[in-house]
């Protein structure tokens, strides 16, 4: 006899997932642009903007729909959480991308580009993740990968940090770029903490 389904399935909720998670690899990867090509940055700071703009507006789609909906796709406090963390994620790729602009920054260390790869890749693999959300579908491979660039990206800070108080810049310039490295930390920290999210999820939802 076949299973009958007490819980509609409601794809307006795993479209919205999958717009955000898109959204963040863009978010991302404008940001390896604006690092990469900089000080010839123009237009990009104004693109990322839009895509922060664009994940809190998502963000919105999910809580109105939650607002709307009786009977959700998986517990309503995980939705909640999942859209947070997949915002958090474009939130602080803009504070970084606002700090370079604010900060009058001249050079973009290594490190920085580095972080930013890590954010891109990590946002990659969430994408993924959330793609195989509807259905919950196995995603434990990309969760298990991303959790190990969460690890590089640690490492990449630490040194990073490192070098700053060993490169006898200016106290002001030390600060300023240790806050970047702080934000585009926070970014892949945000991935990590999207993917405790799915986790979470499917170990509810199997």
């Amino acid at each position: 006899m076949p299973r009958i389904r007490l819980t509609p399935q409601r794809r307006e909720f795993f479209d919205i997932y999958c717009a955000a998670s898109a959204n963040a690899v863009e978010i991302s990867a404008k940001l390896l642009d604006l690092l990469e090509h900089f000080p010839d940055h123009a237009g990009l700071l104004r693109e990322i903007k839009e895509l922060e703009h664009e994940g809190d507006r998502l963000t919105h789609d999910v809580l109105y729909l939650l607002n709307r909906t009786f009977v959700t796709p998986f517990d309503r406090d995980d939705m909640y959480r999942l859209a947070s963390a997949l915002d958090d994620v474009c939130d602080y790729v803009d504070e970084a991308a606002d700090n370079i602009d604010a900060y009058k920054v001249k050079v973009i260390p290594g490190r920085a580009k580095e972080q930013a790869i890590v954010i891109h890749r990590a946002a990659e693999l969430l994408d993924e993740a959330v793609q195989l959300l509807e259905g919950f579908k196995d995603s434990r491979r990309q969760l298990v990968a991303l959790r190990e660039l969460e690890d590089e990206g640690d490492r990449i800070m630490r040194e990073a940090v490192a070098e700053l108080f060993r490169s006898g810049q200016d106290p002001l310039s030390i600060i300023r770029w240790k806050d970047i490295h702080e934000h585009l930390e926070e970014a892949v920290d945000a991935c990590e903490n999207a993917a405790d999210v799915l986790e979470a999820i499917l170990v509810k939802n199997r």
